[in-house]
């Protein structure tokens, strides 16, 4: 390309059909730079996002049982063999009902002191044998009877729960009661402002979650253990809670 120079030395006069090959060249790419940032805010600002909750309750059925043998004797020798003892006939009891995960969860023997006077004086040994199992609660009443009269001399605690497969179903419950939730939030709110939904673009799930088994206070474990045979045990409710949020575009 051949440039005019004037007689003024240093300028040159530049033909018009080179501006007019650059203006081309640059106008798609200031076309793409101006739209884009556009786009993308579009997207941003007509997103929409709910959680909604969801609660499913199932009656408990299960109960665990903690309960152990007490044993007090002058040496720690005579203490934990009787512990042992009773405790070994407690097993064979429960070990013939229908119960399930049975185990041993504490072993302790323990000195007794007096204090009289400012001093302290051993006077014996305390062995105690714990044990845990689990058992459908509408049998536990009896069984905590007859496993007094076998030999046990504690119930340290009582939890129910529902099973495992109740569990699993009310969870997935759970999960589509939140799940309506959240789609009826985001209805309400759009139709309020007159806009409509269009697409969920996305899906956080919340774990479905059920609380650990409700335990008995003690005062009622202490009434258990007084009261007379056919001890009456009520398991009531579980309940199992879920979330679930959406990104809803509109």
């Amino acid at each position: 390309m051949a440039l005019s120079k004037l007689a003024f030395p240093g300028i040159f006069l530049i033909p018009s059909h080179f501006f007019h090959w650059r203006s081309l060249a640059i106008a798609p790419l200031l076309a793409l730079s101006l739209s884009q940032p556009a786009m993308t805010q579009d997207i941003s600002l007509h997103l929409l996002t709910v959680t909604g909750q969801g609660t499913e309750r199932i009656p408990t059925s299960l109960t665990q049982v903690n309960l152990g043998v007490e044993v007090q004797g002058k040496t720690a020798q005579d203490s934990q063999k009787e512990a042992a003892q009773k405790t070994t006939a407690v097993i064979a009891f429960l070990r013939s009902q229908p119960i399930e995960q049975l185990e041993t969860t504490g072993i302790r023997l323990q000195p007794i002191y007096d204090y009289q006077e400012k001093q302290q004086r051993l006077i014996g040994y305390s062995a105690i044998n714990s044990i845990s199992f689990r058992i459908k609660t509408e049998q536990i009443g009896s069984l905590l009877d007859n496993a007094v009269k076998s030999g046990a001399t504690r119930i340290d605690g009582l939890s129910f729960t529902a099973s495992e497969t109740a569990i699993a179903a009310a969870q997935q419950a759970a999960l589509r009661h939140a799940t309506l939730d959240a789609q009826k939030q985001a209805e309400t709110v759009l139709k309020s402002l007159s806009l409509k939904a269009q697409e969920v673009v996305g899906i956080q799930i919340g774990d479905a979650q059920s609380p650990p088994p409700r335990p008995v206070p003690l005062m009622q474990e202490a009434r258990i253990v007084k009261a007379d045979f056919n001890t009456p045990v009520i398991g009531g409710e579980q309940v199992v809670r879920a979330s679930v949020t959406l990104q809803i575009r509109y």
